[in-house]
């Protein structure tokens, strides 16, 4: 178990961090490209701006964290774009009456 706790130092669990927002925001193009697929033409849902601004929180920390002022501006501001896509929509909706906006459906 000490060999555990040794293996743990601050720099593994950043990269972890690093890592898992490195996913996160991959999965954003995994996710628009099975909506696609699914509707039969080229979509963007939802979740692709979820992940995008989930992705972008922790890359952006995992950024500060290593002090890297490209890899900062870059995140920062894709999430200032992430946010007001996600803000458009969801005002778009509510206009709209729906409470939850629904994916778009496949063409027959």
């Amino acid at each position: 178990m000490q060999a555990i706790l040794d293996w743990i130092t601050a720099e593994r669990v950043w990269l972890f961090v690093g890592l898992l927002g490195q996913v996160l925001f991959a999965a954003r193009f995994v996710v628009q490209w099975w909506a696609s697929e699914r509707a039969r033409r080229s979509v963007i849902p939802l979740m692709f701006w979820y992940f995008s601004v989930g992705g972008g929180v922790i890359l952006l920390a995992y950024s500060l964290y290593k002090m890297d002022p490209v890899f900062i501006v870059g995140q920062g501001l894709g999430l200032v774009v992430y946010l007001r896509n996600l803000y458009l929509i969801l005002v778009e909706h509510s206009a709209a009456g729906e409470e939850n906006p629904a994916p778009p459906k496949a063409e027959s």
